[in-house]
């Protein structure tokens, strides 16, 4: 079972859109969301939730009012502030709490609960191109590199019972942890990226960062025909990284209309130039997959 993550260095590089593309390329597959942050795959594929789970990450504190005997021990060693007083009533503001327990142990009446704290979401969904694992992080929320691992061993889980061949990534942009959680140990790496300069330095920032981890890397260049200067030098930088071009999609305005009719550019318009650039991006992939040594 082969393990592909998409990725970017930032948002807004045409990620989901290439991902869901292959998602209708693609067979004997499971989706995965990694993207927990801020998920928007399934506003593509439009997920039929069979299964949903809370993800508890951390905990905090919540007062017993019934207990409490309004001493202020509690707020007055708060240093996140998070403890608020209405008159007599103490509470703790969730979006405020840390977790640390100090509340907790310093409260002289032990009315505080240190509860495991609900982080979010995580689904595993049918849609018309397969099986999908994703997630919903609540707001605020963090330990969302801790999801994606939720995200990804699901899928995988959901591959090897059903016979599948590969589980698709739809990673989140930049370095951080959850993109560390969604490349390490994977099969291959694209990244995808536009003609600008900023393009570049986020290229290369992630392609550092797999090259760290030892996964093989892929560039993909959307809207590649927008600056075609930038293009060739993202090419040659490619190659410096001993990274392979997968493809180049040019800038086409059907990828928007294919995202409001809620589907991917290979349903709306398979017979279009960008159709046919990720077709052959996606034969490049598969070929690279089937044998690393030619990636």
């Amino acid at each position: 079972m082969k393990e592909l993550v998409v990725i970017s260095g930032k948002g807004g590089t045409g990620k989901t859109s290439i991902v869901a593309a292959f998602a209708a390329l693609a067979e004997r597959k499971v989706l995965a969301d990694c993207d927990v942050d801020a998920a928007d795959l399934h506003l593509v594929l439009a997920p039929e939730i069979k299964h949903r789970e809370a993800f508890s990450s951390g905990r905090e504190a919540v007062i017993r009012l019934k207990d409490c005997n309004a001493c202020g021990a509690c707020l007055a060693r708060c240093r996140y502030e998070a403890v608020r007083r209405s008159g007599a009533a103490f509470t703790v503001d969730p979006f405020s709490c840390e977790g640390c327990g100090v509340c907790a142990q310093v409260c002289p009446v032990k009315a505080i609960d240190f509860l495991p704290r609900k982080s979010g979401e995580w689904f595993i969904s049918e849609t018309r191109h397969g099986p999908m694992v994703h997630a919903r992080l609540g707001i605020a929320e963090e330990n969302s590199g801790k999801l994606v691992t939720v995200v990804r061993k699901q899928a995988a889980r959901i591959a090897v019972e059903g016979g599948m061949d590969m589980v698709i990534i739809d990673g989140p942009p930049g370095i951080g942890c959850p993109v560390i959680a969604s490349i390490g140990g994977t099969s291959l790496v694209l990244i995808v990226t536009e003609p600008t300069v900023s393009g570049l330095h986020d290229m290369e920032r992630v392609a550092q960062l797999a090259a760290h981890f030892k996964v093989p890397t892929m560039l993909c260049i959307n809207k590649c025909d927008i600056n075609r200067d930038m293009t060739a030098t993202l090419r040659r930088r490619a190659a410096e990284l001993r990274m392979w071009v997968a493809g180049e999609i040019p800038y086409d305005t059907s990828v928007t209309l294919a995202q409001i009719a809620g589907q991917s550019i290979i349903e709306f318009d398979g017979g279009g130039s960008v159709a046919g650039e990720i077709n052959r991006t996606w034969r490049t992939i598969l070929g690279v997959l089937e044998n690393p040594s030619h990636g």
